[in-house]
C-alpha cells in the first residue's frame, strides 16, 4: 500500500519549495542589524523580542502575490510538485485558523487566505501542493518550543492540544488534498507526540506523505539536511531540501546566486542516486518572485524540459566507479542516460558491461552510431559518433537502449 501512495513522489524528482512569512518583510535585516544567517530565523536569531515582531503583521501586505503565476511557473520549470510554508517557526500561520489569530486573515492589512488561494491554483492545474508546518517550534506561542532557548518552563503538551493538533486538522480537512505534510525541527518532541502528529495525517487523509522531520523515524520518506546530497545511492524515497543562495527567506544581503549550471549538475547527482530536488525560491515582501531566482530557473527549465525522459520515472542506480565531471548517468528499465554535463572530450564510457540495443539523443530523437568492444584493458567499452547538432556542446542526454534491464559496472579493483 505504501509503495502505491509513494510512486507518485518518487517519480516526481523536481519541487518547488516557498519560504514566504512575516519573517519575509524584514529582508533579513531589522533595525540596522543584519542576520549572519538565514533571514526566516531573523527573530530567533537576533532576538527580537515578541511584542515587537508581532508588529509585523501590521505590515504585511503582499499585493503582488499571485498564486496562479506561482503554479504555472513551477509548471514551467519543470517541477512536479509545491510545498508551501503554512506556518514556520515563527507561529504565524498563511492561511486563516480559526484556533490562532496570528494568522494572515486576521492579523494582517492583506486579509487574503494565502494557502486557499494556491490550493485553488494547484487543483486547477493539477500541480501536488505539500504543506511545511512547524510542529514543536512555535516562537509566538508561550509553551512552543523554540532553539537555543530555555524550554524548560514550557507546557508543551500545551501547545501540542491548543495549537498543533487542532491546525493540523484545519490543513487537512480545509486545503483539499494535500500531497505532503513537511514537518521541521522536532527538537525534543518524543515517540508518542511525533506518532500522534502523524496519526492526525493519516487518518484524515491517509495517502498524504510525511517526511523525515516529523522525528522519531516516523516518516515516510528521509530528508535530508538542508543543501547535503548523499555521497552514495539510497535505497529509500529521499529528498533533498535546497536554497538558490544562502538562505530561504529572501534576505537582500545575500545575493550569492548559485549558476544555473551548478543546479542542474545537482539534480542529475541527486535523480542518479535516487532522491528528489526540492528546490527554493523566497518571495519578496510585496509577494512577487526575485528576478534572480527566475533567471536561474528559466535557465534550468531549459535542460530540464528538454531532458525530461532522463529525470522523471528514473530510478534508483548503482553507483559509476569513477568519478567523472563531463556526465553523469541516470537509468530507467532497459535503459541508460548519459547527461552530457560539459563538452566531452570523447564520448566513450569504459567499465561497463551492458549490450547496447540502439543509441540516440534523447531531445532531438536522433540515432547515434556506436562501437561496444573490450578496451586494450579487457573492460567494457562504448564510444559514440556524435551528430553534428550537439558537437561540441555541453548540456544534452544520450539514451542508450540495453540488452539488460540494470546496468552493469565493472569494479575498478578487484581480489583477484
Amino acid at each position: 500500500m505504501k509503495d502505491e501512495y509513494m510512486k507518485w513522489f518518487r517519480d516526481a524528482k523536481y519541487g518547488l519549495f516557498i519560504h514566504f512569512g512575516l519573517y519575509t518583510i524584514t529582508e533579513g535585516e531589522y533595525n540596522g542589524v543584519t542576520t549572519p544567517f538565514n533571514a526566516e530565523w531573523i527573530m530567533n536569531h537576533i532576538n527580537i523580542p515578541l511584542e515587537e515582531y508581532v508588529k509585523l503583521a501590521g505590515k504585511f501586505n503582499p499585493v503582488k502575490f499571485d498564486a496562479e503565476d506561482i503554479v504555472l511557473r513551477a509548471k514551467a520549470w519543470g517541477m512536479r510538485y509545491i510545498v508551501f510554508t503554512a506556518k514556520h517557526h515563527e507561529g504565524f500561520a498563511l492561511y486563516h485558523s480559526k484556533c490562532s489569530p496570528f494568522n494572515v486573515v486576521d492579523a494582517t492589512p492583506f486579509k487574503r487566505d494565502i494557502l486557499k488561494e494556491l490550493q485553488l491554483a494547484c487543483e486547477k492545474h493539477k500541480m501536488p501542493l505539500g504543506l511545511y508546518y512547524s510542529q514543536a517550534q512555535d516562537w509566538h506561542d508561550p509553551d512552543g518550543l523554540a532553539y537555543h532557548r530555555d524550554n524548560a518552563g514550557k507546557d508543551f503538551r500545551a501547545y501540542l492540544e491548543r495549537k498543533c493538533k487542532p491546525q493540523l486538522r484545519e490543513l487537512l480537512t480545509e486545503y483539499g488534498d494535500i500531497a505532503i505534510l513537511w514537518f521541521d525541527t522536532q527538537l525534543t518532541m518524543t515517540k508518542e507526540e511525533s506518532r500522534e502528529c502523524r496519526d492526525i495525517v493519516k487518518e484524515l487523509q491517509p495517502n498524504c506523505i510525511i517526511n523525515g522531520r516529523l522525528g522519531n523515524f516516523l516518516g515516510d520518506y528521509k530528508t535530508t539536511s538542508d543543501n547535503l546530497i548523499p555521497l552514495l545511492p539510497y535505497e529509500g524515497a529521499w529528498e533533498i531540501p535546497a536554497t538558490l543562495n544562502n538562505t530561504w527567506s529572501y534576505k537582500k544581503a545575500d545575493q550569492n546566486w548559485k549558476d544555473p549550471n551548478e543546479i542542474i549538475r545537482k539534480l542529475i547527482k541527486i535523480v542518479g542516486r535516487g532522491g528528489n530536488y526540492l528546490l527554493n525560491i523566497g518571495p519578496y515582501p510585496d509577494g512577487s518572485i526575485p528576478e534572480p531566482s527566475v533567471d536561474i530557473l528559466d535557465a534550468v527549465a531549459e535542460y530540464v524540459n528538454a531532458n525530461a525522459e532522463a529525470i522523471f520515472e528514473t530510478k534508483l542506480m548503482p553507483a559509476f566507479p569513477y568519478d567523472t565531471e563531463w556526465f553523469m548517468l541516470t537509468a530507467k528499465d532497459y535503459k541508460l542516460y548519459i547527461n552530457v554535463l560539459q563538452v566531452p572530450p570523447r564520448m566513450h564510457i569504459v567499465t561497463i558491461r551492458n549490450k547496447i540495443k540502439r543509441a540516440y539523443i534523447v531531445h532531438t530523437k536522433e540515432e547515434v552510431p556506436f562501437v561496444q568492444q573490450l578496451s586494450c584493458e579487457n573492460e567494457g567499452y562504448w564510444e559514440f559518433e556524435l551528430p553534428d547538432s550537439v558537437k561540441g556542446k555541453k548540456h544534452f542526454t544520450l539514451c542508450v537502449e540495453t540488452e539488460e534491464k540494470c546496468p552493469i559496472f565493472e569494479p575498478i579493483f578487484s581480489n583477484a
